[in-house]
């Protein structure tokens, strides 16, 4: 185990070291973040000025340099916006969006888990299909529209919960909704074809044959083995989740790095961008890790050592 560990901690430096270089190039191929800075009657010598003072008139190659050895000291620049440091202004923001991608996920597992299992456990009735029914019309809804209808609902017409902003439990009710439905259908789906099929193996009907019952079978014998792909999945969900909270937190006005994340990119606020970017990647590649970690908890068969 400990080697595994090791191993993915070394894929992961490369994995980030992929990620810091393609935004860097993709950024400033996107344009001159001065031409934002400046008035529109602004002179030629005040916009070389500028960008003298930034540093973007010295060749890319130099910028880079520069920019890996800032990121191997922790100091990733000065946001152009704010004139703060950049790292900072993204570290007060990630327990905002961590939150919302944590309820989000929290609330696709506690929908999922249910309709999974009793569609799986009466595949075939009403109720499967109903549960099925439910799980591609959540599949089906963009969060952004979802999202705008739940305030035209819940907030304009009913007046029970805040449209916009943080603050009490209330505020984070239509989010997580927004952000969590999608997950929970395509979970719900997963679980129920992966206990339908674990469901017809030997050892479920030896366990059957041998007088257990049903309930003790399903949540005892199957659902363990149903949930390894499961696990796969709420990894790659909470992945989605991060990337959808910039819509969300877009749509409901929620302070979290996703938005921040999408005012430095319109105002092309390039330190700010690449820390945002950068903290993203690295707790996908951490939730990832922890994902694999699991494996071995579910399933006494899988060995990492090799």
């Amino acid at each position: 185990m400990g080697r595994f560990v090791a191993q993915r901690m070394v894929w992961s430096v490369f994995v980030l070291f992929g990620v810091a270089t393609a935004v860097f190039i993709i950024l400033h191929l996107s344009g001159d973040p001065t031409a934002l800075m400046l008035p529109a009657d602004a002179r030629p010598e005040d916009a070389a000025r500028l960008r003298h003072a930034f540093g973007f008139d010295r060749p890319l190659p130099v910028q880079y340099v520069d920019f890996l050895a800032g990121l191997l000291h922790g100091d990733l620049g000065t946001s152009l916006r704010f004139q703060q440091p950049a790292l900072g202004l993204v570290l007060e923001r990630v327990p905002m969006t961590l939150l919302l991608a944590v309820s989000g996920l929290t609330f696709s597992i506690v929908l999922a888990l249910p309709i999974g299992i009793m569609s799986a456990a009466r595949r075939g009735t009403w109720i499967d299909s109903l549960g099925m029914s439910v799980a591609l019309l959540g599949q089906s809804v963009p969060v952004f529209w979802l999202g705008l209808m739940l305030i035209m609902v819940f907030a304009v017409g009913l007046h029970w919960l805040p449209a916009l902003g943080s603050g009490g439990l209330d505020h984070l009710v239509l989010p997580t909704i927004s952000l969590g439905l999608f997950s929970a259908a395509a979970t719900a789906r997963l679980l129920r074809a992966g206990l339908v099929e674990v469901l017809d193996q030997e050892y479920v009907r030896t366990a059957r044959a041998k007088g257990l019952a049903e309930q003790r079978v399903l949540l005892g014998h199957a659902i363990r083995n149903a949930l390894i792909p499961v696990v796969t999945m709420l990894g790659l969900q909470f992945g989605a989740l991060l990337g959808g909270a910039l819509v969300t937190e877009t749509i409901f006005a929620w302070p979290g790095m996703g938005r921040l994340l999408i005012q430095a990119i319109y105002n092309r606020d390039y330190p700010l961008a690449q820390a945002a970017i950068l903290w993203l990647a690295l707790i996908f590649v951490a939730v990832n890790l922890l994902v694999d970690l699991l494996y071995g908890a579910l399933d006494p068969r899988i060995r990492y050592a090799r």
